[in-house]
């Protein structure tokens, strides 16, 4: 993990959670030692310095994490590092899409935007349609809601919610108990949450139906 910010941080204390070892690389002592308990390593360092980061061998790793966002400089240039060392995976936080851009055309495998998405994914929310709504690439949504009037007391099969709407019910919970996975015989009840996947475009129009 570079960077231990609050993105950065949060994810470190995540992966350590489950189990996975970290190290973590920060040019802020005062964050290296406010973290340097919680984590596997924790060192003050230039991510920036190719003989730095190989000193420190970060050219083994199968998986790094660019957690930098404020400093573009240094987000990019880390990046690059990276990428130069044949890092398999490299996850890296942006700030804008042009960032986004940026990071991608220089060897980072998936780039993330949390502000962004996360405003995207309230913005659903607070319509009061969707219970959650998380957005893939490509233009791909899976949103939980409740299910629309056309779908209740019918099995899923017989509903043609995905010949109407294009779109799957993945998932569906009744009060009191956990989610089950959906199918063509599944009697779909009022009070019940789905899981719907398909084309934001088409989620969104199934959600006007709720």
């Amino acid at each position: 993990m570079i960077g231990l910010g609050r993105f950065g941080s949060s994810v470190a204390l995540e992966l350590m959670s489950q189990g996975t070892e970290v190290m973590a690389i920060e040019s802020d002592p005062a964050l290296v030692q406010r973290h340097a308990d919680d984590l596997t390593h924790a060192v003050v360092a230039d991510s920036t310095d190719a003989e730095v980061m190989r000193q420190l061998g970060v050219d083994e790793f199968q998986r790094a994490v660019v957690g930098i966002g404020t400093n573009l400089e240094a987000s990019i240039l880390t990046t690059a590092v990276l990428a130069d060392f044949g890092v398999p995976t490299i996850w890296a936080k942006a700030i804008s899409h042009e960032h986004r851009r940026i990071l991608e055309r220089i060897g980072a495998h998936h780039v993330v935007l949390p502000e962004h998405e996360m405003g995207e994914r309230v913005a659903h929310m607070v319509t009061g349609r969707m219970l959650d709504y998380i957005e893939f690439e490509d233009d791909y949504a899976m949103v939980k809601l409740r299910p629309p009037r056309e779908a209740i007391g019918h099995p899923l099969g017989k509903s043609k919610l995905r010949a109407k709407y294009g779109v799957t019910v993945v998932g569906v919970k009744r009060a009191g108990e956990g989610f089950t996975y959906a199918t063509a015989d599944t009697v779909v009840e009022h009070g019940d949450v789905v899981i719907v996947a398909g084309k934001t475009a088409d989620v969104e129009r199934l959600a006007d139906q709720v």
